[in-house]
């Protein structure tokens, strides 16, 4: 049978999807800063190395590691450990102007945008969560 343009198998169960986990705000907006940093810090590692700015080890390597440093960080931030990591990555960018002077003016820009979102995006979460344990608690007491 068809359906939709799906071929279905009536003796096969359709799984029960389990709701998603509701993400926060933090970890929203800390994944997408994270992202963009990642695709910018690749396009410069190419940068250095085509340019020859720096030996291709340190340019490679080093854009390499910061890479991966960011992905385990858009992994882990629902927890705290992402958001220290996310920090870990704002200052090695920041770090990265002493071997090339351009990546004061990326690292600056990009840590403001994470500092910005981990701030508010923390505060909303938490007036979020308020809200919702007022709800509860005017359902619960009639």
């Amino acid at each position: 049978m068809e359906e939709g343009g799906h071929v279905t198998d009536a003796s096969v169960p359709e799984r029960a999807s389990r709701p998603r986990r509701q993400r926060s705000l933090r970890e929203l907006l800390g994944s997408i800063v994270l992202g963009f940093e990642l695709l910018v810090v690749f396009l410069g590692a190419l940068v250095l190395f085509g340019l020859h700015a720096l030996p291709a080890a340190v340019a490679l390597g080093g854009g390499a590691g910061l890479i991966v440093l960011m992905i385990l960080a858009i992994a882990l931030l629902r927890n705290t450990v992402g958001v220290v990591l996310g920090w870990i990555v704002q200052l090695v960018l920041v770090a990265a102007g002493l071997l090339v002077p351009a990546f004061f003016i990326v690292g600056a820009i990009f840590t403001a945008m994470w500092a910005y979102c981990m701030i508010a995006a923390a505060r909303i979460d938490r007036n979020n969560q308020a809200a919702a344990r007022a709800a509860d608690n005017g359902t619960e007491n009639p």
